[in-house]
């Protein structure tokens, strides 16, 4: 069972709305219970998510250990690392090493970025399979995953500076933009995930 998490900061209709789209049932729950392939979605500060996930941040860890798929979408995927600076450090599940780091405002750029930015695919990446360098997703954040090891980087996308737009650290998957969001491009990537 596909089980996106409740958690009490998520774009969850949204979320479920768009794997229904793309021809798949999900649960909405606060729990892991029977979950094949869990989704983290996430609107909102990093530490607040992380109390709120609380005694969960345990069970999430596990259930990765068994090498069932994991997506965190936006601050979901934020959430994956090992900590973050937002108002202060705060720990996070540990799944992908690095560390979330806030976006430049020294570089003539509005933060939060909120908007459409292209894409551009690492070479044998989960997220580039079916796609055309360059297509657009929908962001909005304030903060970037600075990835320890490159190599868990699947896609990047640049905003002032060029940052981890999609990371895979073996079945654990992330997006910093919103598949939901993110039309026919959208679609298809949260697809990808779904039938993995």
């Amino acid at each position: 069972m596909i089980v996106v998490l409740d958690y009490g900061m998520g774009n969850l209709r949204s979320v479920e709305k768009a794997i229904q789209a793309v021809g798949f049932d999900c649960c909405v729950q606060t729990n892991l219970n029977e979950a094949s392939k869990l989704i983290i979605p996430g609107v909102g500060a990093f530490g607040a998510a992380m109390e709120k996930i609380g005694p969960l941040a345990d069970e999430i860890r596990a259930f990765a250990a068994t090498g069932r798929p994991v997506l965190g979408i936006c601050l979901g995927q934020q959430l994956l690392f090992e900590g973050s600076d937002e108002h202060g450090k705060n720990d996070g599940l540990a799944l992908i090493p690095g560390w979330v780091k806030y976006l430049p405002t020294d570089v003539g750029l509005k933060v939060p970025h909120m908007g459409w930015s292209p894409l551009h695919y690492r070479e044998g990446s989960w997220i580039q399979e079916g796609s055309t360098e360059g297509e657009e997703v929908y962001f909005v954040h304030s903060l970037y995953t600075h990835c320890a090891d490159d190599s868990h980087i699947a896609a990047t996308a640049t905003y002032g500076i060029e940052f981890p737009a999609a990371v895979q650290r073996d079945n654990v998957w992330g997006t910093q933009f919103h598949p939901e969001k993110s039309s026919l491009v959208g679609m298809r990537i949260l697809k990808r995930f779904l039938s993995c």
